[in-house]
């Protein structure tokens, strides 16, 4: 059965779904699209100030105070107050500095902290200065004398000057290492084999940072080379052998050498105490020799001055004391007698040993052995023997 169908009694099909004033509403279409947008134009001016309008069929439209428009506006000017207010400040680490920018344009560096910008125009790119980022280098290449070596290195770098390091060079890192590999070609061009494989591979390293750092400066990278280590260089491998052959050469050779310095470290010194030892032994017996002639000297001089006094008297005093001196050194004595054909040995040596032992002992030699009438001990300590050609006694 369709809708308002004529007919049926008590009006029961009078069910209209679009009116809004039910039963006996009359026939009427559905709402007007011009009509809501309308309203809903009236509800927002009213909203932001503007006045209520009436609409047919409708009630009067709705207003707002005029307070609550200046609390509206109070409340989004201290949100973008806050907004811009934080955006106002950054903080910079330690580690790390701040690349300022203002329309687009570098202005400058901060330093670690709290810092200020303008919003909406300064713009901040924070740069670890304190990171340390590496590479390795291996290549192969011609010394100066001609030969073919391996050679590979490790480099480490970074950021001295954040602002070059953004803005001056498109691709720093590649900088780096086209400037390492520039620097490495020509510090082992310049090199020979045997300084490069020995004692150079320090001043080597030195060398090749030198220049790469000369050479990134020069593009404005703003990076800095912290340290190059360069492991040991290798020759190719159709000809390591030959090469191993050679280094164990030189290693025998240093070993040698060192093992000799170590030696003669050894030995000079020892060799200078020697000839110090004997310099100044040498010095003695020259202070000795000079002293005992000058008491030689000053002994004749006195002897010379009592000589011119009494010339006999010194003279037998001298010939005594030179026969007492040769006698007492001798343990034999011969004595000869002019007027006779005997001749007397007295063996001073048994003499002298028997002395100090027992009197009463039968295998001891006594005096009597020997032509005298008393025992040894019993004689009196210096011999007198008289000297028949001087006619002296000699003590």
């Amino acid at each position: 059965m369709t809708w308002n169908e004529p007919g049926g009694g008590d009006n029961k099909g009078d069910k209209d779904p679009w009116s809004g004033k039910g039963k006996g509403g009359g026939n009427q279409g559905p709402p007007d699209l011009d009509e809501v947008v309308k309203k809903l134009q009236e509800k927002l001016s009213g909203l932001f100030g503007g006045g209520g309008g009436s609409n047919k069929g409708s009630g009067s439209g709705m207003g707002m105070p005029p307070g609550g428009v200046g609390a509206i506006a109070v409340v989004v000017v201290l949100g973008i107050v806050l907004i811009l207010g934080a955006n106002s400040f950054y903080k910079i680490e330690a580690a790390e500095r701040g690349v300022v920018l203002r329309f687009g344009a570098y202005y400058q560096v901060t330093d670690p902290g709290l810092n200020f910008k303008l919003p909406l125009i300064d713009e901040v790119y924070k740069v670890n200065i304190d990171q340390i980022s590496s590479f390795n280098h291996k290549a192969q290449m011609l010394t100066k004398d001609e030969n073919i070596i391996d050679v590979e290195l490790t480099v480490q770098s970074k950021i001295q000057d954040p602002a070059d390091y953004l803005f001056q060079d498109r691709n720093p890192q590649k900088t780096i290492q086209d400037a390492t590999e520039t620097a490495v070609r020509e510090t082992i061009g310049k090199s020979n084999l045997d300084f490069i494989l020995t004692e150079g591979r320090s001043s080597i390293a030195a060398d090749i940072k030198e220049r790469a750092q000369k050479l990134i400066n020069m593009y404005k990278t703003g990076l800095e080379i912290t340290s190059i280590n360069m492991q040991p260089a290798k020759p190719p491998e159709q000809v390591k052998s030959a090469f191993d052959d050679a280094i164990k050469a030189r290693e025998d050779k240093e070993r040698l050498e060192n093992e000799a310095h170590a030696y003669a470290n050894q030995i000079v010194p020892q060799a200078r105490g020697t000839a110090a030892r004997q310099v100044q032994a040498a010095k003695a017996y020259e202070e000795k020799v000079i002293a005992e002639a000058e008491g030689e000297s000053s002994r004749f001089l006195a002897v010379l001055k009592e000589y011119e006094k009494a010339p006999e008297v010194t003279r037998e005093r001298l010939y005594i004391e030179t026969v007492e001196e040769v006698l007492s050194k001798t343990s034999k004595v011969m004595l000869d007698v002019k007027s006779g054909n005997s001749l007397m040995y007295l063996p001073l040596d048994k003499l002298i040993k028997s002395a100090g032992t027992d009197v009463g002992d039968p295998t001891l030699p006594t005096s009597s052995n020997y032509g005298l009438t008393a025992p040894l001990q019993q004689q009196p300590a210096k011999t007198r023997v008289r000297d028949v050609n001087r006619g002296s006694r000699v003590r």
